[in-house]
């Protein structure tokens, strides 16, 4: 019980920390294309937990056998998410990106539905889209964004929304074999093995380079990459594929707050209504998806 609720505070933070990343990379996309942006960002993360893994120990518990899953994970969550989310941003707006993306905990119960057999209560369904609505009306979404995006955009979006969640339960699979520190390093490391091809020959100009950029791949590689994705892998060991799934419906809630605190931006009441109607709606169904769980604990 301790490490669950451990874990939704850390996600919390977590929530906060990603809120914050939609301001930094769209800076940080204006010199690096998207899959360029991703490399940096999970070199500056692989570097970064390696010297806490040479501090902690030296241990390698590495199976073979499970690297081919250890590849998938890492082709959808980590190259094929934020290349869909990044490349998205150019064929639609932020609010659209932004209120498609937060359908990941839908498709979540769905899969666990058919493939695992469990079956969501009335109250989790209608509070995930409770939480939909809500995120609606922080970013303020206005319907005619949606008539102007491109068919590119929304496909985009939809594969990222796929990935994520292929991603989630991917992950399930390794977390039980693996210590957090170890897995969310082998996924670092992997995905800067498979875009490493990709980068020798679309390094970005350094004349184009500025402070901000720069500063802003540091803060994506430290913070959202090797911080972020410890807490999270370690978080779906505990808590499950789906609430922290759910959890991914509070950054827009974060970015608002983010946008008004960093670059000035209005923050209506109707935002603030948005954001306690996601936050609320999110805890509702994470307590009914707890209370499940204990149930069928209790059953077997």
């Amino acid at each position: 019980m301790r490490a669950h609720k451990l874990c939704y505070i850390f996600m919390s933070v977590l929530v906060c920390f990603w809120g914050l990343e939609y301001i930094i990379a769209k800076t940080a996309l204006e010199v690096f294309d998207p899959l360029s942006l991703i490399f940096f960002k999970y070199f500056i993360g692989c570097i970064t937990l390696l010297a806490v893994k040479l501090v902690i120990d030296r241990k390698w518990p590495l199976n073979k056998r499970q690297i081919p899953l250890l590849v998938l994970c890492v082709i959808f969550g980590d190259i094929l998410y934020y290349f869909g989310e990044y490349s998205a941003l150019s064929y639609l707006s932020v609010a659209v990106v932004t209120i498609l993306l937060s359908f990941v905990p839908v498709l979540s119960v769905i899969i666990e539905r058919v493939v695992f057999n469990k079956s969501p209560s009335f109250s989790m369904v209608v509070g995930i889209f409770a939480c939909i609505a809500g995120v609606a009306l922080v970013i303020g979404v206005d319907f005619s964004h949606f008539k102007a995006g491109k068919i590119a955009g929304y496909a985009l979006v939809c594969a990222a929304v796929v990935s994520w969640n292929v991603y989630n339960f991917l992950t399930m699979k390794l977390s039980a074999s693996y210590k957090s520190l170890d897995l969310t390093l082998y996924q670092l490391i992997c995905t800067v093995i498979l875009l490493l091809p990709y980068i020798i020959g679309h390094l970005p100009d350094p004349v184009t380079l500025t402070a901000e950029a720069v500063g802003g791949v540091v803060y994506l590689g430290v913070v959202s990459s090797a911080m972020g994705f410890f807490i999270y892998v370690k978080s779906i060991s505990v808590i499950g594929a789906t609430p922290c799934a759910l959890f991914s419906t509070f950054m827009p809630v974060t970015a608002a707050f983010f946008g008004w605190l960093i670059l000035g931006e209005t923050l209506t009441w109707m935002q603030i209504f948005g954001g306690i109607v996601v936050v609320v709606s999110a805890c509702v169904v994470i307590s009914r998806k707890r209370r499940l769980e204990l149930r069928e604990a209790a059953e077997m």
